[in-house]
């Protein structure tokens, strides 16, 4: 039973979960503190309010109709969440996903309101621009070593005043909104499929919703389960070791940029070819979608399955703060609550290196790491670390060497120091790295001892496997 409680609490998934729950109960509580301050006689009230969002209706069709509008604006917040996270698990931080939504909703709206194009043409052009705008950025990453941050931050307020410009042409004459798409073209709207029926008749409730649930699955799937995938992932934990292995690092980090980029992008059609959303030319701020994908992607465990999740409750309690009651709080005090949740996302992966660092202490006996359990011994022929923390092809930490420890009955780390002397002094479970050096068995089989070549960075060390006698 115990073993079993523990390897639950290893498991990344449940980790992520706990660390997700811990954010969204923390970054309330901080708000209804906040509320607190501000007003304390509707604190309460309040906060429950915007924790309802479209529960607040006595009526269950109004819930149903206003539970669609949130479900619409959800899937673009998925969408640019699916955008950071696919770069983020390359190596790649796409802040940029804000200019690539940017984008899409203009080649979008552009091909539906300037040319008359259908909806499943306006849906690939926005996927196409914002894979465009995606690969720019990683081209420059690729061949001039140019960081990702800055060019995406250039990029976005590029393309926002280059969509201002293209879609002034295709704008209402007495207001700064474009064209209605029901006005001007009916066939540029996603269809429903009947799905707007079971929501009370909601019209803006399309094939985006399930569309985009379906691309979240597809890119757990890429990353996990392909080929290519291993190879994303591989070249962003270390683009120089990929190069070795025969990957094209080059083309990886392009080709990850123009995905990121052409999901935000496709997040952005999802919703201006519904019809609930019109483009404001005189808009002076790159829209925040983008970036609340940010949140919703950290928030969500960087997983795309979570990720869906969370970007519903993000979005859940940015329209429940519609109903707070304007007489005592500002129409943003969700927009306060989501950002405080947003700045608690930092801590998802402090919860995690916590747990997994009081898991460590307490496999090796209260805080008396070092010591192994009976059942520690592997029946195979690889050197593992207790607990678990070095995997079963024996890589160890680079920069050390296995040494005989006191007693017999394994070998410890030690650290090679500057003039190559062997230090030893990382005995008794401290963390070096990302790994806990602690007692390690080898098994009766072990062969003699052997020479790994690990190349990082142009950088030669030596890996020495000592055997026990």
């Amino acid at each position: 039973m115990r073993q079993e409680k523990s390897s639950l609490l290893r498991n990344k998934g449940f980790q992520s979960l706990l660390a997700s729950l811990l954010c969204i109960v923390l970054g309330l509580l901080i708000g209804y503190i906040v509320l607190l301050i501000i007003n304390p006689a509707g604190a309460g009230e309040a906060i429950r309010t915007i924790v309802e969002n479209f529960l607040y209706y006595p009526s269950a069709a109004a819930r149903l109709r206003y539970l669609g509008n949130t479900l619409v604006k959800t899937a673009p917040l998925l969408m640019c969440s699916l955008s950071v996270l696919f770069a983020y698990k390359v190596g790649l931080f796409n802040i940029g996903a804000a200019g690539q939504y940017v984008i899409g909703a203009g080649a979008s709206l552009y091909c539906a309101l300037g040319f008359g194009l259908p909806w499943y043409v306006c849906l690939l052009a926005a996927i196409a621009a914002g894979a465009v705008l995606g690969a720019i950025s990683g081209l420059l990453k690729a061949y001039r070593n140019v960081n990702e941050v800055i060019s995406c931050i250039m990029l976005n307020w590029i393309s926002l005043y280059l969509v201002n410009a293209l879609l002034s042409q295709v704008k209402e004459t007495a207001s700064p909104y474009t064209f209605t798409l029901s006005s001007t073209n009916p066939d540029a709207i996603l269809p429903s499929l009947g799905l707007g029926a079971l929501f009370s008749d909601n019209q803006y409730v399309t094939i985006a919703i399930p569309l985009t649930v379906i691309v979240a699955v597809g890119i757990w799937v890429l990353l996990e389960k392909t080929k290519l995938g291993y190879e994303l992932r591989a070249t962003g934990c270390n683009k120089f070791a990929a190069k070795y292995c025969g990957m094209k690092e080059k083309r990886n980090i392009i080709l990850t940029m123009a995905i990121a980029g052409g999901l935000a992008g496709m997040g952005a059609a999802t919703l201006f070819l519904t019809g609930f959303e019109q483009w404001q030319v005189t808009q002076s701020a790159v829209p925040a979608m983008g970036f609340n994908g940010i949140a919703a992607a950290f928030l969500g465990g960087l997983n795309p399955i979570g990720a869906i999740f969370s970007s519903y409750f993000i979005q859940h309690i940015t329209n429940g703060g519609a109903y707070v009651d304007k007489t005592m709080y500002s129409a943003q005090i969700s927009d306060l609550i989501s950002a405080l949740i947003i700045y608690l996302c930092g801590f998802v992966l402090f919860f995690k290196v916590f747990m997994n660092s009081r898991l460590d202490r307490r496999h090796h006996g209260h805080g008396r790491p070092g010591r192994c359990a009976d059942d520690e011994v592997p029946a195979c022929r690889h050197l593992r670390l207790c607990g678990g923390a070095v995997d079963g092809a024996g890589q160890y930490p680079a920069g050390h060497d296995l040494l005989p420890a006191a007693g017999g009955g394994g070998v410890l780390p030690a650290r090679r120091g500057g003039d190559g002397a062997v230090r030893a002094g990382y005995r008794g479970g401290r963390r070096c790295g990302r790994a806990v050096c602690g007692r390690l068995r080898a098994a009766p089989d072990e062969g003699r001892g052997r020479g790994i070549k690990n190349r990082k960075n142009g950088v030669s060390s030596l890996w020495r496997f000592v055997r026990l006698k």
